[in-house]
């Protein structure tokens, strides 16, 4: 875990692509993406199955070396509006031990925003939490301290001659976008113009690296 400053509250960054928030004992994350396998599978693409074990094994993991006791899904949790009706029981069973064990909120995004049933916890469309605004996707005209997901950043590096990608945060002094925790995920480049154009000018890549943080400038 790397502790770094935002809006005003000391946080840490962790090498999975999640944030933990001493103070409240809070983990945040975003873009889960459960049971997106089975929804490529459906029409026709078949892809393994176990995306959303993995996934839930990873959370599982990090809620109790954490010791979590908030946990909050900044949107795109489930790839679709079925996807929790199609979990299969061992994962169901993995996720409500965690909704059961802490307080847990689902905030809507544009993938999941008709889901009713998630195995527990509450589901909101945003949420305003000690000054720090969480919803799914950055608002570029908003002005206060800012989490959120969508946009799966990634941090594209020549090193050796090779082409090398890490999942990364992406900050401004208000804007804070998180990786995308979900193990059959895709990223945007930092330096995407749809990237850009959320958080504006003056960005930076974050990748938290065992106890420092490497930071890159995102070109406008």
């Amino acid at each position: 875990m790397v502790p770094f400053s935002f809006g005003g509250h000391a946080l840490l960054a962790l090498a999975q692509g999640a944030l933990f928030w001493p103070e409240r004992r809070a983990l945040l994350v975003a873009d889960l993406h459960f049971e997106k396998a089975s929804w490529f599978a459906k029409r026709g693409q078949m892809l393994p199955p176990y995306d959303s074990i993995a996934t839930l094994a990873d959370l599982t993991a990090l809620v109790a070396a954490t010791g979590a006791r908030e946990v909050w899904c900044l949107g795109d949790s489930f790839h679709d509006s079925d996807g929790c009706e199609r979990l299969p029981q061992r994962a169901q069973d993995m996720l409500r031990a965690m909704t059961d064990g802490t307080r847990w909120t689902w905030i809507t995004g544009n993938h999941d925003p008709a889901i009713l049933d998630r195995c527990g916890g509450e589901v909101v469309d945003e949420a305003v939490v000690d000054g720090l605004v969480l919803r799914h996707e950055a608002d570029r005209v908003e002005t206060r301290p800012e989490l959120s997901g969508h946009f799966h950043p990634k941090l594209r590096l020549r090193v050796r001659g090779k082409s090398v990608a890490r999942r990364c945060f992406v900050a401004t002094a208000t804007k804070l976008i998180l990786p995308a925790f979900g193990s059959l995920t895709g990223g945007l480049d930092v330096d995407h113009p749809e990237i850009v154009r959320a958080v504006g000018v003056g960005a930076e890549a974050m990748v938290p690296v065992a106890d420092r943080m490497l930071r890159f400038p995102v070109a406008a």
